[in-house]
């Protein structure tokens, strides 16, 4: 049941690369997906990881969390704002602001690759997973994407089969997720790969700290798959993940030191 399509040209590529998440941050100073990060992870060779969601007039917004609540104090969802009204918004204490994804791709045209995570709200998964795939057609950019919602990578296997499709995962029940209201059955399902059958997608990204997955470890055995490893924040994890041939997603440290 663990389904996984191999051999994708896009790999020799993709694997050179070490992928900043959500950018090369540094707090309080850089702010997460902002500009300034996306830059830095540029200018230090490194790929970087960003998380899109779609707003109101169907414009894309390059932002973690549906609500801003955490990244600029504002009691407000990212989907019920226009591309307009989210100029507003300042992130983490900086004069940053949210950026919009047609302001990040060019930062990396020609440059390291992008990790794009589809952040799916209120069953928007089709037109956002569309949304994204064309404005990526709109500059050459390497790019794979990724989402914990495998109708986005179902979509993307009907609609852009040459792009590679990754299906985010962790052990959900390990950490008392709440899973935007799924029950415990389906967080288990998704846990364990079983929409890969549907999805066939070509890696996986895996929490790092739940890799001893069962069902992981059929996807590598039988199909090879290619595994990313999510949040790196230590040297020790890093070279653990790339020794097992994995690609890695990190934060808060720094990979060349």
């Amino acid at each position: 049941l663990t389904i996984c399509r191999r051999g994708h040209s896009y790999w020799e590529l993709l694997r050179k690369y070490r992928y900043a998440h959500r950018g090369y941050h540094d707090k309080p100073r850089i702010p997460e997906n902002s500009i300034p990060a996306f830059k830095r992870a540029v200018q230090h060779g490194f790929g970087a990881e960003l998380d899109v969601h779609l707003m109101k007039d169907g414009r894309l917004a390059v932002i973690h969390d549906a609500s801003l609540k955490r990244t600029a104090g504002a009691d407000v969802l990212v989907e019920d704002l226009t591309a307009e009204e989210l100029k507003q918004y300042r992130l983490e204490g900086t004069q940053e602001q949210i950026p919009l994804l047609e302001e990040v791709l060019p930062l990396f045209q020609g440059k390291t690759p992008l990790i794009i995570e589809l952040k799916a709200e209120r069953g928007n998964h089709a037109q956002l997973a569309e949304a994204t795939c064309t404005m990526l057609d709109r500059f050459r950019v390497n790019y794979c994407i990724e989402s914990f919602d495998p109708r986005c990578i179902l979509w993307l296997k009907k609609h852009r089969p040459l792009i590679i499709r990754g299906q985010l995962s962790e052990q959900f029940l390990r950490h008392g997720e709440s899973g935007g209201g799924h029950g415990r059955l389906t967080m288990w399902l998704l846990g364990n790969l079983l929409t890969n059958v549907a999805t066939q997608p070509d890696f996986i990204a895996y929490r790092f700290s739940d890799r001893e997955n069962l069902c992981l470890r059929l996807c590598h055995k039988v199909y090879h798959v290619q595994e990313v490893n999510w949040t790196i924040r230590a040297k020790e994890e890093m070279e653990a993940a790339e020794q097992a041939g994995n690609l890695v997603i990190f934060e808060c440290f720094d990979p060349e030191v």
